[in-house]
């Protein structure tokens, strides 16, 4: 029994240049007027998806009919050969309406099956005269043209499935909002002493790939503002057991600033001791957009821009943003106790964050001599393992009251 439909396919035809280029390719060499790629479908029917012709043709890329109104269907089930060099052979031609709507000439056709046997589409050339001189070479020919198309096909039903399987798992996560908040404490480092927490979102596959693999396979299937407005939201839910004179940081990523709802998210959660933090891993075209963007979220939390030193943001677009606070990168303060050149420039970076007015925070910090280089400097907060390892929300709270 041959499947009407391949399962897990896309509902919107693929578009693949690799295979518009075989289709030339193919046409050209046989000389035919018309070369196509198409697939079946749910309801019975078939689709094409990729079409080559020089002719003005009714149907393109998209267009649907009952496959039984095709060649293509009749030929995979055994009712017609692969090569008819003239309609009127096969008295079966005569009752479908393509015969003599376009009209079909010399037709050549060879199934798609993909590479576990399971039936995909077919691949076509025709014209609208019959041809005596096709043979089975051409066939041959065609069949040649038709596994480079296989290859491609199979490559793109590999990422249907993908990211299928990707919103799945997203849409289970969010539906029962299975995120978990880890908070890791951030310390003054002249007083040894907590003065805030970052949120980091984990999930339920935390021992296997970390947070970011989420958020990037989100953003490629377009949920990634989805999923961070999930992170912000159960990071907001934790603030109610927070003693509010520790701050507490939210990371967003400028798109979803710009987006508008991380602004109805804050508002909706009033005023707190809250910090957003900008990440810097995605490149922004237009800063004062994100400026823009900025300046209602600024009612309701304080700015900071995170991994400054590795990301898109230039002196100068920092100062544009105005930020409250700036976070090193750990690149730049990870063994800076051994390094002249990163004291150098982490010295210019506290005076530059008193210039514009921001508070100074370094990320990454793991041994006391860091930390000791750090104070010299005048950085004022620190983060890392050092102090404290991120942790769930209920042991940060103990970890604060501790002080």
């Amino acid at each position: 029994m041959i499947p009407a439909a391949v399962a897990g396919i896309s509902a919107e035809p693929f578009q693949n240049s690799s295979i518009d280029r075989i289709l030339h390719a193919v046409r050209v060499h046989l000389g035919t007027e018309i070369a196509f790629v198409s697939r079946y479908v749910e309801n019975d029917e078939k689709e094409l998806t990729h079409v080559d012709s020089d002719l003005e043709l009714p149907m393109g890329p998209g267009f649907r009919d009952p496959r039984e109104n095709s060649y293509c269907w009749h030929i995979a089930e055994g009712r017609l050969p692969e090569l008819i060099q003239d309609p009127a052979d096969h008295e079966f031609t005569q009752d479908i309406a393509i015969t003599h709507f376009l009209p079909v000439g010399c037709h050549l056709n060879v199934p798609l099956r993909l590479s576990d046997g399971t039936l995909y589409g077919s691949f076509c050339c025709l014209s609208r005269s019959p041809d005596r001189s096709m043979n089975e070479r051409d066939i041959g020919v065609l069949r040649a043209f038709a596994a480079l198309a296989v290859e491609q096909i199979e490559g793109n039903l590999d990422h249907d499935y993908r990211c299928q399987r990707i919103d799945k798992r997203i849409t289970k996560l969010i539906g029962d909002r299975a995120m978990q908040i880890h908070q890791q404490p951030i310390h003054s480092i002249k007083t040894g002493k907590p003065v805030g927490l970052e949120c980091l979102a984990r999930f339920p596959d935390a021992m296997m790939r970390g947070p970011d693999k989420w958020f990037e396979e989100a953003a490629e299937i377009g949920r990634g503002l989805e999923l961070e407005l999930l992170a912000v939201e159960c990071a907001l839910d934790s603030l109610g057991s927070i003693p509010p004179e520790y701050y507490v940081s939210v990371n967003a990523s400028p798109d979803t600033i710009m987006s508008g709802a991380l602004h109805q998210v804050l508002e909706r959660a009033g005023k707190t001791n809250l910090v957003v933090e900008v990440t810097e891993h995605q490149q922004v075209e237009d800063f004062a957009a994100l400026k823009k963007a900025l300046k209602p979220i600024s009612r309701y939390a304080r700015i900071a821009i995170d991994d400054v030193g590795s990301g898109y943001a230039g002196l100068r677009h920092l100062v544009d943003l105005a930020p409250d606070m700036l976070k090193l990168d750990m690149t730049l303060t990870r063994d800076i106790h051994q390094d002249l050149a990163r004291c150098a420039l982490v010295g210019a970076m506290v005076r530059f964050a008193e210039a514009i007015g921001s508070k100074l925070i370094a990320e990454g910090v793991e041994h006391a001599e860091e930390a000791e280089v750090l104070k010299k400097l005048g950085v004022e907060y620190g983060q890392g393992f050092y102090y404290a390892k991120p942790m769930p929300v209920a042991d940060a709270v103990k970890y604060l009251k501790k002080g």
